[in-house]
């Protein structure tokens, strides 16, 4: 039987389709946070991993080892077909990792190995990814912060930008959250923030280093997601595009996107508004969605939208070059776009 062989997290990284990750860790560990992609077959579920976890703090390896592979035992055949499946299912070599790249991904390595499988170890297991996710953060960059009132599409412009080959960073995409207060509707629950973070160091880690990366104008908050500060930094300081389009056109973007929620739902978020819009403004607009006035609901939502807008702008001292953008006329618009960024913003 050979070595199981342990790669570096730079190694595996820059060959990860190559392999199916798979995170060996219990369920709430995985659910916390993991290496986007990986694939969650735990070796100790959280009661056991607790139970032995309490004795190799009272008796010592030894008996914790014993009690975890007794705590295995009645599974053992089961967990050792769920192994071989994932791995034959993917047609990929196996590349295991647990929080040290310790005990666990090593009985798994050794099960798949076992099988006449391939298989590998992420050395420094989790914990070598978060070292690696946090340096990827920090790294600087050359962000574009494509900037505009709500309503404009900036995600949408985002999108086409990564359609045409450039290196995009959706934050918002990741973190399962618009930004605004109707931000999350019809979206999935949102990821921990640790696991937000190591999604946007592994979308970073692929990009070219030298590549300009375009990102949305964002708040630092995302929701309950919190924008690292190495990225953060590195927006506040990026040349920023500021697109605009008429006031009708953004209107009827919005409508399109939220206007067929149910009007119960749109009147909760509304609510929580309340101490932004105002007392009166926050009424009118849950009036106009019981009154099935849409439209007038978002030129309320606007009012208070828009102002926000301009007050960031005043109170960062924002320099943008503008740019007016036209639906109707997508590629011209985007290469405009593209000829700024090339040009920088002069400051």
């Amino acid at each position: 039987m050979s070595q199981i062989k342990a790669l570096s997290i730079e190694e595996a990284l820059s060959h990860a389709g190559s392999y199916v990750w798979v995170d060996v860790r219990s369920e709430s560990e995985y659910a916390r946070a993991h290496i986007p992609g990986s694939v969650n077959l735990p070796l100790l579920n959280d009661e056991a991993r607790a139970a032995v976890g309490t004795t190799y703090k009272q008796q010592g390896r030894e008996a914790a080892v014993q009690l975890g592979l007794r705590l295995i035992g009645p599974d053992f055949e089961t967990y050792y077909q769920s192994l071989l499946a994932v791995a034959k299912s993917h047609n990929k070599k196996c590349l295991f990792y647990c929080w040290r790249g310790g005990l666990r991904s090593q009985i798994a390595s050794t099960l798949v190995q076992w099988g006449g499988l391939p298989v590998c170890m992420i050395q420094g297991g989790y914990r070598s990814f978060r070292n690696w996710a946090f340096d990827a953060l920090a790294a600087p960059r050359n962000y574009i912060v494509i900037s505009g009132h709500t309503g404009t599409g900036k995600t949408e412009i985002l999108h086409l930008l990564k359609a045409q080959g450039e290196s995009v960073l959706d934050l918002e995409g990741l973190a399962n959250h618009k930004g605004s207060a109707l931000g999350g509707l019809g979206l999935p629950p949102q990821p921990k923030n640790e696991q937000f973070e190591n999604l946007i160091a592994y979308t970073l880690g692929s990009f070219p280093i030298n590549q300009p990366v375009y990102v949305e104008n964002e708040s630092r908050m995302i929701g309950q997601c919190a924008v690292p500060n190495g990225v953060w930094e590195g927006m506040q300081t990026a040349d920023f595009i500021e697109v605009s389009i008429d006031l009708e056109t953004r209107i009827d973007r919005i409508l399109h996107e939220y206007g067929s929620f149910p009007v119960e739902n749109l009147i909760e978020q509304t609510q929580k508004l309340r101490k932004r819009l105002g007392g009166q403004h926050e009424q009118a607009a849950v009036e106009a969605l019981q009154q099935g006035d849409f439209r007038k609901w978002v030129e309320l939502l606007l009012v208070y939208y828009d102002k926000s807008y301009t007050h960031f702008l005043e109170k960062n001292a924002v320099q943008s070059q503008k740019l007016n953008w036209n639906w109707n006329q997508k590629q011209p618009s985007l290469l405009s776009l593209l000829a700024l960024s090339k040009n920088g913003i002069k400051k």
